[in-house]
């Protein structure tokens, strides 16, 4: 594993429990204690973390998202499982939204095979994949543009999205808990997601299975609001009994 695969993978740690510990990641990546200090250190450098004697917290200046460009390449297994499920569940000529996550841009490749499809979303990254689909209808956001992240964001991007209806919003987020619902480390994420679940007929979570279990900064939904949930590996027995209580489908 690359040096920055593991660190990407701490601050998703990070992001996600709100601590790590020296001891466990070192055993985990089979590496000195002294190298995961060491991407520690870096993460602190940068604003994520705040390092304390044996591990580290995340740090309340590092909310903001990491760069898209490193995201993507994070899981992409995993996230091209869930892409061809979730493509499976769009018809040809639905009208869609799809929030900036990196797993709906692996959505978005996946779906070049339907026709006729209006997707509506506040990532330029989408827009800019989508660009040689011609009898496709895309509709950008305005809003302000994020910090290192190639979207929009602000209450212009939210009345654009609440001007329309759509057929399906395909969202992700940074963790899931069977209490919290579904949730993300920073809150003009889930505004514009909450603005996407709002204006469609249906909302698909797309969620690595590593999120499962976790919860995060602010809250975007709760279970009982999702028509279905994929994922890329099996989840647990009592996660199968929950979201079929709740109504939602589950597709791995």
């Amino acid at each position: 594993m690359l040096p920055v695969e593991r660190k990407s993978i701490i601050l998703g740690r990070l992001r996600a429990e709100g601590k790590v510990l020296v001891a466990p990641l070192s055993a985990e990546f089979g590496v000195t204690e002294e190298t995961i200090r060491r991407d520690l250190e870096k993460l602190e450098r940068e604003g994520y973390a705040e390092r304390g004697y044996g591990g580290a917290v995340y740090s309340e200046e590092g909310r903001a998202d990491p760069p898209y460009s490193e995201r993507r390449q994070t899981n992409v297994v995993g996230k091209e499982r869930i892409a061809i499920l979730t493509a499976a569940l769009v018809e040809d000529g639905d009208i869609l939204m799809l929030d900036e996550s990196t797993t709906a841009g692996f959505v978005a490749r996946a779906l070049t095979g339907k026709r006729a499809l209006t997707v509506i979303t506040n990532s330029i990254e989408l827009v800019a994949d989508l660009r040689d689909m011609t009898d496709w209808n895309i509709l950008c956001t305005g809003g302000h543009l994020k910090r290192g992240v190639l979207a929009l964001t602000g209450h212009q991007a939210e009345a654009f999205i609440r001007d329309y209806h759509v057929d399906k919003a395909i969202i992700s987020c940074t963790a899931l808990d069977m209490e919290a619902g579904y949730t993300d480390a920073v809150e003009d994420n889930a505004l514009i997601k909450r603005a996407m679940m709002a204006s469609a007929d249906q909302t698909i979570l797309v969620c690595d299975s590593h999120k499962f279990g976790k919860r995060a900064f602010t809250r975007i939904g709760e279970l009982h609001a999702l028509a279905a949930l994929v994922t890329d590996e099996e989840p647990d027995f009592c996660w199968k009994t929950i979201l079929e209580e709740k109504g939602a489908k589950l597709y791995y």
